[in-house]
């Protein structure tokens, strides 16, 4: 039992030191075992308990290995919120789902938490001047496209569809928007993007259509002439998910805060993003349930021309 222990804590941190190195040619097993990297903290917790049990002073040693790995990959997300700053942003980002009955609701939640930005997906017609009426008085400006918007308290120009659409979708879809947003710190390129839902099924987990839109994305990102960049969405994937790496790789990630969005009646993974170029996400965090299967998230963004995107492991 004890060498057990020991092996499954070693195999443990080998795992969330060497995620990436699981291949995905089979099932995309690699993106699924990075959709839910954080959760292998509980191993070493069963195995923690295990060798209290036992008594075993080796797999006690050996557990310091996954202890080690997850505290350096995700330690640092459970610091406190940062102070705010003069050169702050706090947007907003959820997908309200298109079977929302209550989007009055949904909006007044969102309202509520002060943000300069709101992003939505899944807008529906029906639901469209809910939104929009609920969501005026604070927010005067406001961008629509296909079923992803944008809402903000400053001026918002050059509104523009932005097309992710992948290879072998022939149905109306429009889930990309690109506005320019004029704030008090300058002007910033925002983008509102919907990916592609990913499948857990026998063979493993389907997203190629979800990695072909963010490679489509992260080329727009990269097209973006704009220095200040605010990318809010709902990107089915979680940040150390492979499959965004085109979009990882350009843009800056939450610095603190776990904020699990998904499901809502039991989160398990944060699959709604806020990033940005030349800016840091200080902070990420979940607010209170609304009518949709996703939790909105908030952020509060520091524009900071000298920030540069950093690598996730």
């Amino acid at each position: 039992m004890t060498a057990a222990a020991a092996a499954a804590a070693v195999l443990t941190a080998g795992l969330l030191v060497f995620h990436r190195a699981v291949p995905n040619s089979v099932g995309r097993t690699g993106s699924l075992l990075e959709s839910f990297l954080p959760w292998l903290g509980l191993v070493a917790l069963v195995l923690f308990a295990a060798a209290l049990v036992r008594r075993s002073a080796a797999a006690l040693v050996a557990l310091l290995l996954p202890v080690t790995a997850w505290t350096y990959l995700f330690g640092g997300l459970l610091l406190p919120e940062p102070r705010a700053g003069a050169r702050d942003l706090v947007v907003v980002q959820h997908n309200v789902s298109d079977e929302n009955t209550d989007p009055a609701g949904t909006a007044r939640t969102l309202a509520g938490a002060g943000a300069d930005l709101i992003a939505l997906e899944e807008l529906v017609p029906a639901a469209l001047p809910d939104y929009r009426r609920t969501l005026a008085p604070r927010y005067p400006y406001h961008e629509v496209r296909g079923t992803v918007g944008l809402w903000s308290r400053h001026p918002l120009t050059g509104a523009r569809l932005l097309d992710i659409r992948p290879r072998g979708i022939a149905e109306p879809w429009s889930r990309g928007l690109r506005a320019l947003v004029s704030s008090p710190h300058g002007d910033l390129a925002v983008y509102v993007a919907h990916l592609p839902s990913i499948r857990v099924g026998p063979g493993g987990l389907a997203s190629a259509h979800r990695d072909e839109s963010a490679r489509l994305l992260g080329r727009a990102l990269a097209a973006e002439e704009l220095e200040t960049v605010i990318l809010l969405g709902d990107l089915n994937g979680t940040v150390d998910d492979r499959g965004l790496a085109p979009l990882t790789s350009r843009m800056n990630v939450a610095e603190r805060g776990f904020a699990l969005s998904f499901p809502a009646g039991l989160p398990l993974a944060r699959i709604d993003q806020v990033m940005a170029r030349s800016a840091a996400v200080r902070h990420i965090r979940t607010l209170s349930g609304t009518g949709s299967d996703h939790l909105p998230v908030a952020a509060r963004i520091t524009l900071d021309r000298g920030t540069r995107p950093e690598r996730r492991t």
